[in-house]
């Protein structure tokens, strides 16, 4: 059973009339950080993801000002800006690959959405002049994410046949990439992890969904076990740590830990839990929620109470207790999947 409500006082906290900040010292906005397409595009799927579940007024007016701030960042070319300072001037020309892949995602999800029509319309609009740039990508997240696009775009226009053949181009990128770094041992697509690891076989599972292709299921499921197994002990989830990541043959580090991985983690393991039935899964993504809440190396909790937000992660010495956007967004994520999912 749902719970009545899931406050929204962790994304408002953060947000003002142009956008999500992306920075916060302590629980105070970092203005001088200033704002980005994709802290932005990820509230925007929170959003919606909270108006589905809720139908509160008040989630839909976040998800139009987090789109109108994605517009604006919008080039002529169809590819995105990043960075925008307080004054509201440009910090770049244009943003990583990983950028567009967050605008891509955010834009494909606004379409099959229960959103308004001239939402899904200006959605519809970037996704498809951004689209093009995404057939030079090399980053595997970036294609993950334009994976998750494709597959909310095609739910939205089942009859558009460039759709599936385009997911299919990608994740046939990806799982090449597996088949050239994976091993008996490493099961991965490249010869190390570093973060959002578990977007890459939850692309991989949506991409199932969408052509039911067991080639793209078989590299789903091996890789998203070797996560398990790297990131859960004696059912604690450890993600791997930004100190030094973990590379093939060395050791892994524990710290710093991301909101964000736990995130990835719940997301991908509902989606293989939805997929295969398995109840181990469904473990896999109560663990790392409950990193959130304090079942961590550190037993710290990491959402404010008061304000909503969410802990920037976990040091050595305990809580970094910085409250920026990734980490805010990610809890929402996490915590969203598991009520629309009715894993709540």
């Amino acid at each position: 059973m749902r719970p009545s409500y899931l406050p929204l006082d962790g994304l408002k906290a953060l947000t003002d009339d142009v956008g999500m900040f992306q920075h916060t010292k302590f629980s105070t906005i970092s203005r001088k950080e200033g704002y980005t397409t994709d802290d932005n595009a990820r509230a925007l799927i929170a959003a919606l993801m909270h108006h589905r579940i809720f139908g509160d007024p008040d989630s839909l007016r976040l998800a139009e000002t987090y789109l109108s701030f994605m517009l604006h960042m919008q080039r002529e070319d169809g590819r995105f800006r990043n960075l925008m300072g307080f004054d509201r001037g440009f910090r770049d020309d244009v943003g990583s690959e990983d950028c567009m892949g967050h605008a891509l995602w955010a834009c494909g999800y606004a379409l099959s959405a229960d959103a308004p029509e001239e939402m899904r319309l200006v959605a519809k609009e970037m996704f498809d002049r951004c689209l093009p740039s995404s057939r030079l990508f090399t980053s595997p997240r970036a294609k993950a994410l334009t994976i998750l696009g494709l597959h909310h775009y095609m739910r939205a226009f089942p009859e558009d046949l460039s759709l599936p053949r385009h997911i299919e181009e990608i994740s046939g990128e990806l799982i090449a990439q597996y088949g050239v770094e994976a091993d008996e041992e490493w099961r991965w697509f490249e010869s190390y992890l570093t973060y959002a690891n578990a977007r890459l076989p939850q692309a991989l599972l949506v991409a199932h969904n969408s052509m039911g292709d067991p080639a793209c299921l078989k590299v789903a499921i091996d890789s998203l076990d070797f996560l398990v197994e790297t990131h859960i002990t004696d059912g604690v989830f450890t993600p791997i740590g930004t100190e030094c990541w973990y590379v093939k043959g060395g050791e892994r580090a524990i710290y710093d830990q991301q909101p964000i991985e736990a995130s990835c983690m719940v997301e991908a393991a509902v989606s293989s839990y939805v997929i295969t039935g398995e109840e181990g899964y469904l473990e896999t993504a109560k663990a790392a929620f409950e990193w959130y809440h304090g079942r961590n190396t550190k037993n710290v909790v990491l959402i404010n109470s008061t304000t909503g937000t969410c802990y920037d992660g976990i040091t050595p010495e305990g809580l970094n207790r910085n409250q920026g956007a990734e980490a805010t967004i990610s809890y929402y994520l996490a915590h969203l999947t598991l009520l629309e999912n009715d894993l709540l």
